[in-house]
């Protein structure tokens, strides 16, 4: 039997909006090429056979599991993404870093970038790099590692794993993370988008979604 991939598990659904749980090891929305075309996005439109071409209104790392929602149609595209670049939305991530981290609670503010001779690499730069803001607390140690729960201010790419990992960030990689860590293989990355809150586009209602993480 071919393997299927990734679960993709539907959370809330409406004429409007979808919002899904992904695993981690699938794509946001499509890649280049074939054999990267399954992803949130594809799905959706599988599934919504009305859905519009472009779904997404934000993303998350192919190896960041939790919760993302996508427009079914135009206008609710461009008032999420509204919502999403004036950050009105809310969300919240949980992470088990591999190692210890001593304090309780704090900001990272850090200036970063794209290494554009080593893609999707962001690195530190303190002249070019734009600043990326997360607040994170400290929830407990297990066997050796720190689970953290982590707020964004902004939404950079790979930005609570540069965070995590930069020496004056906290200074300890997310566990799984081939990119800035450890880790060995894709699927594999402990950080998962655990809360998403936003304004429905039509009604005007805040909606509230929570999933925990599986490890």
């Amino acid at each position: 039997m071919r393997d299927a991939g990734p679960i993709l598990e539907i959370i809330h659904a409406d004429p409007d909006v979808v919002v899904v749980n992904k695993e981690s090891g699938m794509l946001s929305v499509p890649g280049r090429g074939p054999e990267k075309l399954d992803s949130v996005a594809t799905r959706v439109r599988t599934l919504y056979p009305d859905c519009i071409e472009q779904p997404a209104v934000h993303r998350l790392d192919m190896d960041t599991s939790g919760l993302m929602v996508l427009a079914l149609n135009a206008e609710s595209h461009r008032d999420l993404s509204i919502q999403f670049q004036d950050r009105q939305t809310s969300k919240r991530y949980i992470a088990l870093l591999d190692g210890i981290v001593e304090a309780d609670a704090g900001t990272v503010e850090l200036p970063f970038r794209l290494d554009v001779e080593n893609r999707p690499i962001q690195i530190y730069d303190e002249v070019h790099g734009k600043v990326g803001i997360t607040h994170w607390e400290k929830l407990g140690i297990e066997d050796g590692r720190t689970r953290v729960s982590f707020t964004p201010v902004t939404g950079r790419t790979h930005q609570l794993r540069v965070h995590s990992a930069h020496p004056k960030g906290l200074g300890i990689p997310i566990v799984g993370d081939t990119f800035y860590g450890t880790g060995q293989r894709s699927g594999e990355l402990k950080l998962h988008a655990c809360e998403l809150a936003f304004r429905h586009p039509k009604s005007g209602e805040r909606l509230a979604f929570s999933v925990p993480p599986d490890f």
